[in-house]
């Protein structure tokens, strides 16, 4: 594609007929259609409010919900948390926060509240207090004792009434997590531990719950003033490298929606934090890619972050009025489609009727996916704007490019302004599996090669496990002696560097 150039609206199906005979059905002026020429894009939910950008174990950065495509009768949901991961990113790598409660909600009838919530919360576990690393040597399985920090989790199920609890059941107890992938010498073979922390629980789910790359694909100097008003850079995606922490979560499609005959479900996905009285208070909300990083402005951020779908209505003017139109229109001088935009609200609040649209269904901002539409044998980037009725907004796969869709339907592609505007990044940097969890494994924390005269071998990092480990007068003791040997060629200059201290301190008769 060339990056955010118009080629005119070709190609285009199923979506386009729906909308527009929705809006002419209802007398919604179409605007006109536009001479297009370069735009910009936008981002998904990476650090998109100010309290909740510092605190990320808590920041929600993208969910999916897709028709899984290898078992059609089910639905998998993956939620991302921790934006911006730092492969490398030690000696404390990344967790999942204890006093936080990772929630999944589902609405199966189209009210704006939650019919049940699957409720993920950790516990970490640390096995050696008196050493500063994360592994202490190659770690070949989730309940390696060299694995120094590990982290269980919990699900509950709560189906809900009115937003009241009704039941809560248990689906699953002490579930291990996948850690971060530290590097090739701490874990040689992170499949393997990726694949131990898919686990079956109660009511025919699968969960996985761990690191994994980051699987959003975009160009993010977008916020350096729409490319800084030049397309020179563009193209260039931006989260290659980094990882997330991933929930995921594959359950029967009859247990989440209403029935067969009402298919259509809302889905979103929230944290809530406790505070110093022990009390939980929603602090993250994400459904549909894209709303709170750029259709809210920065006075209603942390107010939706803290706010239920059943209230949303307080933020309609910032769909109906969106600000990125009015941006794109005074730096690359396209025409803004004309407000009010009930395009977007039928979209992104209500559902496109015919497809994922629930009856009576009551606008708000939720993932909404028909249940009963198969998944596409060869799914089609631009998904429903393409003809392909499987993906975004029909519910959100992981290779569904949202930022073009939703970049060319904010520019009016459904109300006559046809276009074929992107950010030139078109896929991610990395394959996604075809079975559950989907998610391509997290870039290594060690990604070059060895240093020159470094040997391939474990002997060095063994011993160094051993040595960290209480001694037994056989391993332990034996990696002891190795330790000290390799840290013997420096004691000379350890005595040195004390003298020094110890005279440094006489002088100044100011102790530490």
């Amino acid at each position: 594609m060339t990056p955010l150039i118009s080629r005119g609206g070709t190609g285009r199906k199923g979506l386009v007929p729906l909308i527009c005979g929705a809006l002419a059905a209802g007398g919604l002026a179409a605007a006109g259609v536009a001479t297009l020429q370069p735009g910009a894009a936008t981002a998904s939910s990476h650090r998109e409010a100010p309290l909740i950008s510092g605190t990320p174990q808590y920041d929600n950065t993208d969910l999916y919900a897709f028709v899984s495509p290898d078992k059609p009768d089910t639905t998998t949901i993956v939620a991302n948390w921790i934006p911006f991961e730092e492969p490398a990113g030690g000696p404390n790598f990344y967790t999942f926060a204890d006093d936080a409660q990772y929630d999944l909600h589902v609405d199966n009838n189209g009210d704006a509240k939650d019919d049940m919530v699957f409720r993920y919360t950790f516990r970490t576990h640390r096995k050696n207090g008196d050493t500063f690393l994360y592994n202490t040597g190659p770690v070949t399985s989730l309940d390696d004792p060299d694995l120094n920090i590990t982290q269980t989790y919990d699900i509950d199920l709560l189906r809900l009434r009115g937003e009241h609890v009704m039941s809560r059941t248990k689906l699953a107890d002490d579930v291990p997590v996948a850690p971060s992938d530290v590097g090739k010498a701490s874990m040689p073979s992170y499949g393997t531990l990726r694949s131990q922390a898919v686990h079956r629980t109660a009511a025919g789910a699968t969960t996985f719950a761990g690191q994994a790359d980051d699987p959003f694909f975009l160009d993010l100097r977008v916020f350096d003033l729409l490319y800084g008003g030049n397309l020179s850079e563009v193209g260039r995606d931006t989260l290659k490298g980094y990882n997330v922490n991933t929930i995921a979560l594959q359950v029967p499609n009859d247990l989440i929606r209403e029935s067969s005959k009402q298919p259509v479900v809302g889905i979103w996905s929230t944290t809530r934090r406790r505070n110093a009285q022990g009390y939980y208070a929603q602090v993250s909300r994400l459904g549909n890619p894209l709303v709170n990083e750029v259709v809210n402005p920065q006075k209603d951020k942390d107010r939706f972050n803290a706010s239920q779908p059943a209230y949303d209505a307080q933020f309609l003017k910032n769909v109906t009025g969106p600000e990125l139109p009015k941006l794109v229109e005074g730096i690359y001088k396209i025409k803004a489609p004309a407000e009010p935009r009930n395009d977007l609200v039928d979209v992104f609040l209500k559902g496109v009727k015919g497809l994922n649209q629930p009856p009576g269904v009551r606008p708000a901002e939720e993932l909404r996916l028909n249940t009963s539409v198969k998944p596409a044998a060869h799914p089609k980037r631009l998904g429903v704007l393409d003809g392909d009725n499987a993906g975004f907004p029909n519910g959100r796969r992981l290779t569904d490019d949202v930022v073009d869709e939703a970049l060319q339907v904010m520019e009016g592609e459904l109300v006559g302004s046809k276009n074929d505007l992107g950010d030139a990044v078109n896929s991610n940097d990395k394959g996604f599996g075809k079975h559950f969890p989907y998610v391509a494994e997290p870039t290594s924390g060690s990604r070059g090669a060895l240093a020159k005269g470094v040997p391939a071998g474990a002997d060095v990092r063994s011993a160094l496990g051993a040595a960290l480990r209480p001694g037994d007068g056989t391993s332990g003791s034996g990696g002891t002696v190795v330790l000290a040997a390799a840290v013997a060629s420096g004691a000379a200059g350890i005595l040195v560097l004390g003298a020094g201290v110890a005279w440094w301190r006489r002088r100044v008769r100011r102790p530490y």
